[in-house]
């Protein structure tokens, strides 16, 4: 059989472009590996930090063994959890009960998507970013609900709604704090969180959206902390109460995944409340860069993003620091003073608020 030339010239054109077509999907999906790696390594250092800051507070030895400095301490309960038997309840939903770790864990994974890490570092620049967070971050208490409901357990059940009803009660507060917030952006025809660490960018430490918005940057904090279920507001699993709540019946990787999700909904609302009112990967001097003098250098932009992620960082940590330490030092509440904190008082304060910054953009119209 004899094959033309162009025949021949075809098939190598094509075989090349398949190729190429395989070369940039995999191109593509570097950098949602890359934040995953980045994604995981920051949570394994969170749970380092808040054991070594709790046992300073309590004045207690941390973990010391695995490891230096026991840094490999949480990578050995992770792999312990991993190897444990996963026990289901007989008379439960199973797929239910299987489902809903992983809608919490995939609903927070989501909320990465929008978060600007440093100077063009964001994996999706949407124009609605915030509320597209908002609205992806209220379908994780729909995962625990599932969870609580399919234990065929009155404690799980009991966690699952408390957990949801803790949900709504704060949603609604923090999300008027980021109407207030996205105010000036949305006026332009955005709620990018890229536009609004540009917006902050003009009088550098001055400009953070801390000294336009303090009232609306402590509601956003409470309910932040509230949305994580971190104490004073871990109501959904108190353990006097509902045994562990609505991860009672769990073990194994499953409650594993639980004890994930509350690691990265830490880590979310840290870098948020980054983004939002302390702006992002700006500088605190206004108007200097360094490295803006050498714009000819390919460099420039590697260094530039690279500093704006140790910026955003470490301001991330800031917040990390100061919920760890109210952890460990404020007592739990009651579930009627959660409900009034958010209905009673934090709702009206931020509709006031909210309020408030819209009557002053339409003056300055």
């Amino acid at each position: 059989m004899i094959i033309d030339r162009v025949e021949v010239e075809t098939i190598n054109s094509f075989s090349k472009s398949e190729l190429l077509k395989e070369v940039y999907g995999l191109i593509w999906i570097l950098p949602i590996l890359t934040l995953l790696l980045g994604i995981t390594i920051e949570v394994l250092v969170i749970v380092w930090l808040e054991r070594e800051i709790s046992a300073s507070i309590q004045q207690r030895i941390g973990p010391e063994y695995a490891g230096p400095l026991g840094l490999l301490q949480a990578i050995a309960d992770g792999t312990k959890l991993l190897f444990k038997e996963d026990i289901l309840p007989s008379r439960g939903d199973i797929p239910l009960f299987s489902i809903g770790p992983s809608i919490a864990v995939i609903s927070i994974l989501l909320s990465f998507l929008v978060i600007p890490l440093g100077y063009r570092f964001v994996l999706a620049d949407l124009s609605i970013g915030v509320f597209l967070w908002i609205a992806i971050s209220s379908i994780a208490p729909i995962g625990l609900l599932m969870a609580g409901y399919s234990s065929n357990n009155k404690y799980s059940f009991l966690g699952g709604l408390r957990a949801a009803a803790q949900s709504i009660s704060y949603e609604i507060p923090l999300t008027f704090c980021v109407l207030a917030i996205s105010l000036r952006v949305i006026l332009s025809n955005s709620s990018s969180t890229v536009d609004i660490v540009e917006a902050q960018s003009k009088y550098g430490f001055f400009g953070w959206n801390l000294w336009r918005q303090p009232i609306g940057f402590l509601v956003f904090l409470i309910s932040s902390l509230a949305e994580c279920e971190r104490l004073p507001f871990d109501l959904p699993e108190a353990e006097e109460e509902l045994v562990a709540g609505y991860q009672t019946e769990y073990s194994g990787i499953k409650y594993g995944l639980f004890y994930l999700v509350s690691y990265l909904n830490l880590l979310v609302s840290s870098l948020f409340v980054t983004v939002l009112y302390l702006g992002g990967w700006n500088l605190s001097i206004p108007y200097i860069s360094f490295f803006r003098f050498f714009q000819m250098n390919k460099m420039v932009g590697i260094l530039e993003m690279t500093m704006g992620i140790f910026i955003t960082l470490t301001k991330a940590y800031l917040f990390l620091f100061i919920s760890i330490t109210i952890r460990w030092t404020l007592p739990r509440m009651r579930m009627d003073q959660l409900l009034n904190l958010g209905w009673k008082f934090l709702l009206p304060i931020s509709l006031g608020n909210l309020l408030l910054t819209t009557s002053s953009q339409l003056v300055s119209l």
